[in-house]
């Protein structure tokens, strides 16, 4: 008996080190896993072509705006102001990207969306805030739904300014901008059905090289005239939130990194130093600087949402510079609606038949494409919808959640020394209020005064 006794535990003891064993193994394998090993991209994109993107989504209509954001605070604030906001982004998109791969890494997954990131962060933080996945997956897909209309809308009512300001030039017929947004509607819904990203490349170059020789034209005039308007070193203080609303529209490319990163051959180039994203937002920062101090110091107060638009008429280098614009904010849209279509596609794909996976796919992005042109057709102003859309959805994507999605990951994991991640990030959580509150309500009341 003794001895079955012993054979017993001796069973036992070898149960419970296979056990630890295996968890072990299981823990050695979490920390060894790689998710760029066993990503299964069908079309990678290149580091080259992932920076074109990266680079394209922050450099559309917001670049040519930023002389009329600089208008509501000055030459000195508008300067700061946009190196910090450019900042602001690019810590955001990095503690973001940073905290998707982490989630990847434990919950061994490839690759995981915005919209995952979030959902499986709350499904695995703390205990108290697990039941919030479904909320916090269904909050992320709004927002990135409101950065998609409103932000395409803003491209939109650029596209249709444009438009009428050189079809004007020649014709007597002076047709209103919701005209040229209805004209608009055929060739987006065309755009809108390239759906792989690495089809958007040369699109995404194209539309780039367009923008260069804008910029370069636009400079040109600013500089050819040595009489400087007067600009102000310093605006009035509570015009600021719609210069940060503007700065904020302008720079933030969220709503494109995840797919960007994901769809990487390399995805390890993404971040880093210099890295994909740190050297996409150093151009684009210095290129926002450039543009709105020089612009504003050109035209002055009298400077227009787009500084294309102040650009003299009936001259050729200046209608070259305006069609090259209308390209260039015209293959963007495509960019920017990559990944609400695909996160939407996601969610609705399971509902439809196999056979109908295509047409259904056709249906909706035309439906999303009719959406802009309606919300346009609503507010045809794009000084006003800027400021709009870029305190109230594209903070709120950009800013508030990865803010908070950093701060739940690493709740249990360690917020650092002296909990410094939760200092950090409520501070920027204070930015993103006033933005949000602040932004929101100086573009309402302009809006409620003009059309009142």
């Amino acid at each position: 008996m003794e001895d079955t006794c012993k054979e017993k535990n001796e069973d036992l003891s070898t149960a419970a080190n296979s056990t630890i064993t295996l968890h072990q193994k299981s823990l050695d394998d979490l920390k060894t896993y790689n998710p760029f090993e066993h990503r299964n991209v069908p079309h990678p994109t290149s580091t080259i072509g992932s920076f074109v993107h990266l680079l394209k989504s922050s450099l559309g209509s917001g670049l040519l705006a930023m002389p009329v954001a600089f208008k509501h605070t000055g030459l000195i604030p508008g300067c700061l102001g946009t190196a910090l906001v450019g900042l602001i982004a690019t810590h955001c998109v990095h503690i973001l990207v940073s905290t998707s791969r982490d989630i990847s890494r434990e919950c061994r997954e490839p690759a995981l969306n915005y919209t995952d990131t979030c959902a499986r962060v709350f499904k695995h933080g703390p205990q108290s805030l697990r039941r919030y996945e479904g909320f916090v997956r269904h909050f992320a897909d709004y927002a990135m739904a409101g950065v998609c209309l409103g932000g395409t809308s803003v491209y939109v009512i650029f596209i249709a300014s444009s438009l009428k300001d050189i079809v004007d030039q020649f014709t007597s017929s002076h047709l209103p901008i919701e005209a040229y947004s209805g004209i608009l509607l055929i060739p987006l819904i065309l755009l809108i059905q390239v759906r792989y990203l690495k089809f958007l490349v040369p699109f995404s170059v194209l539309a780039n090289m367009c923008l260069i020789v804008t910029v370069a034209i636009t400079c040109y005039y600013t500089f050819a005239d040595v009489q400087f308007s007067d600009g102000k070193l310093f605006g009035n203080v509570l015009e600021w939130p719609l210069f940060i609303s503007t700065a904020i529209f302008a720079m933030e490319g969220i709503n494109v990194v995840m797919p960007v990163e994901n769809e990487m051959a390399h995805p390890e180039h993404f971040l880093g130093c210099p890295g994909v994203l740190n050297t996409s937002m150093v151009l684009v920062v210095i290129l926002y600087g450039i543009v709105g101090f020089f612009g504003y110091l050109k035209y002055g107060d009298y400077v227009q949402g787009s500084i294309t638009l102040s650009l003299p008429e009936g001259e050729p280098l200046a209608l070259t510079a305006k069609i090259l614009v209308v390209i260039a904010v015209f293959f963007t849209y495509g960019l920017q609606m990559y990944a609400p279509m695909d996160i939407l596609w996601i969610r609705v794909k399971g509902r439809i038949s196999q056979k109908y996976h295509n047409l259904g796919q056709i249906v909706l992005r035309t439906a999303s494409v009719m959406l802009t042109v309606i919300l346009t057709i609503a507010i045809p102003d794009l000084e006003l919808m800027i400021g709009l859309v870029g305190s109230v959805f594209f903070s709120t994507l950009g800013l508030f959640i990865p803010l908070v999605v950093q701060t739940v990951h690493k709740w249990d994991r360690g917020l650092g020394r002296c909990s410094y991640i939760l200092w950090k990030n409520g501070l920027l959580l204070l930015f993103y209020l006033v933005v949000l509150l602040s932004g929101c309500y100086s573009s309402i009341k302009e809006i409620v005064k003009k059309y009142s």
